[in-house]
């Protein structure tokens, strides 16, 4: 999607700025749904495109077309699933990434989001569940199937062996490997005037697919920030998975994020219901107050991105054209 077709639609939309995915999700299985055994699919090592000249390159053909490339969203598993696993490679991919970093800041690109989770995006259902039988994803229940092993963040990083499944880890274990990786890479985050920011586990469970998680309420955004106080230690800021998290403070917590400068870009989107039973809907339907929402951003003077996540498929020759196209119209018309 990285051609200036893309760029035009997201331009005659109304999009000013672009976050960018150079995870490789061509060669997967249903995307974003995929199945227990592979995920989404293989993930690949690619350094060329986390290469300078790469990145400036998307960068350039962007600008041509009046957009910022603002910032990248994941890893690729295959990168640093021993930074995850806490495995042998550990340091090895540790100084890849950090490479990675510094390659975004000579590039000029701000953000670099991640998600630190073994299960990943996972255990999703998807149906008719938006208005009008709009295609969307949700979710029936906390799926504790084990992980096998070689994936990792819902992605085969290795074929893995028969019968073998993903070391087990507890919450503690995973919080010290997120308290190591945060403050090995922050300070290169901060020579290289890039922001890190921490996507929330989606879905927001304790427990999922028998692996533990990370952020999936929200005070545990304020320990992960404990962890390595930095302007460079940020949030991605996703309102439908902290939506799904059925928190009371949730549009106060997104002014006193916002004040405190934490948040590195936002993805709006909406649902009905809280994990581990919900459904996304059209971003004008759900339970979150879209609209309070941009109101405290503007109170706030938020500088950030917003982008929409995703959206439900429209009944269309361009079913994602249309869905994203309708959520993008309606953020404009709010701000």
């Amino acid at each position: 999607m990285l051609t200036n077709d893309y760029y035009r639609f997201a331009r005659q939309c109304g999009a000013t700025h672009a976050i960018v995915h150079l995870v490789d999700y061509n060669n997967t299985v249903n995307q974003p749904i995929g199945d227990k055994q592979s995920g989404w699919g293989f993930a690949l090592s690619e350094p060329e495109v986390w290469s300078v000249p790469f990145l400036t390159k998307i960068r350039r053909e962007m600008e041509q077309e009046g957009l910022t490339f603002y910032g990248i969203e994941n890893f690729s598993p295959a990168d640093w699933y021993d930074v995850l696993l806490d495995g042998p490679k550990r340091a090895e991919q540790m100084e890849n990434l950090k490479q990675i970093i510094r390659n975004l800041g000579e590039a000029g690109i701000q953000v670099m989001g991640y998600n630190f989770s073994l299960a990943g995006v996972t255990g999703r259902t998807e149906g008719p569940f938006a208005r009008g039988g709009g295609i969307s994803v949700g979710m029936d229940s906390a799926d504790q199937t084990p992980i096998p092993d070689g994936v990792v963040w819902n992605m085969r990083y290795r074929a893995g062996e028969p019968d073998k499944l993903q070391p087990s880890c507890s919450h503690e274990q995973l919080w010290d490997r997120v308290g190591r990786f945060l403050k090995e890479l922050v300070p290169v985050a901060e020579a290289s005037g890039v922001r890190l920011a921490a996507h929330p586990d989606d879905p927001p469970v304790p427990v999922l697919r028998s692996t533990p998680r990370l952020v999936y309420k929200l005070p545990f955004y304020d320990k992960l920030y404990d962890l390595c106080p930095s302007k460079s230690n940020c949030y991605e800021y996703c309102l439908g998975t902290i939506t799904e998290m059925g928190e009371d403070d949730l549009y106060e917590a997104t002014r006193r994020y916002a004040l405190a400068a934490r948040l590195a870009y936002i993805h709006m989107r909406n649902i009905h219901g809280h994990a581990p039973h919900y459904h996304e809907t059209f971003i004008d339907e759900g339970d979150l107050d879209i609209r309070r929402i941009i109101q405290i951003l503007h109170d706030t003077d938020y500088e950030g991105v917003i982008i929409p996540d995703h959206a439900p498929l429209m009944t269309c020759d361009a079913p994602w054209n249309a869905g994203m196209a309708f959520a993008l119209g309606y953020l404009k018309a709010l701000l």
